[in-house]
């Protein structure tokens, strides 16, 4: 496991955020309408992909903002904006965290309807939808970041 200051790791199936994303896409259909998804890559490209398909969305696109690795947050850097001020988007992201990055967003999109499927304490306030929240010190582990392998039994350990 990577070295990080959280104290609680919460692993997540590929099933598991795709049930949470279509919960995600069932909170936004009494928001909506939406003209389009905007994505905040790259956490938020699968998660978004399944809202776009269940609200019939075929209009995707991608704010791409570097801001973290998997040891610790970092600066923000807007790789990819959007045009417009929001006005008819919704936004999709994983996790809100301590909420920099939506923060951004909302700068640059404030019209925007922003949702992410996990919500940490800190940057819940800060987002319009999200399905589940998690303790702050919580590691989420996405699926694009496991992989599947063999471990000792219980009786070994």
């Amino acid at each position: 496991m990577n070295d990080h200051p959280f104290t609680k790791t919460f692993p997540v199936s590929w099933w598991e955020l795709h049930r949470d994303s279509r919960a995600l896409a069932w909170r936004l259909m009494e928001k909506g309408p939406f003209k389009a998804v905007v994505a905040i890559a790259r956490g938020g490209l699968v998660p978004a992909a399944v809202v776009a398909r269940e609200l019939e969305i075929r209009t995707i696109d991608t704010v791409c903002i570097a801001s973290y690795d998997d040891k610790r947050q970092g600066e923000l850097t807007v790789l990819k904006d959007v045009p417009g001020d929001g006005e008819g988007l919704v936004v999709v992201d994983d996790l809100v965290d301590t909420g920099s990055t939506v923060r951004k967003v909302r700068e640059l999109l404030p019209k925007a309807h922003i949702a992410t499927v996990y919500a940490k304490p800190a940057g819940r306030p800060l987002v319009d939808s999200f399905v589940t929240e998690v303790s702050q010190d919580t590691w989420i582990l996405f699926p694009w970041d496991a992989e599947m392998q063999e471990i000792a039994p219980l009786a070994r350990r």
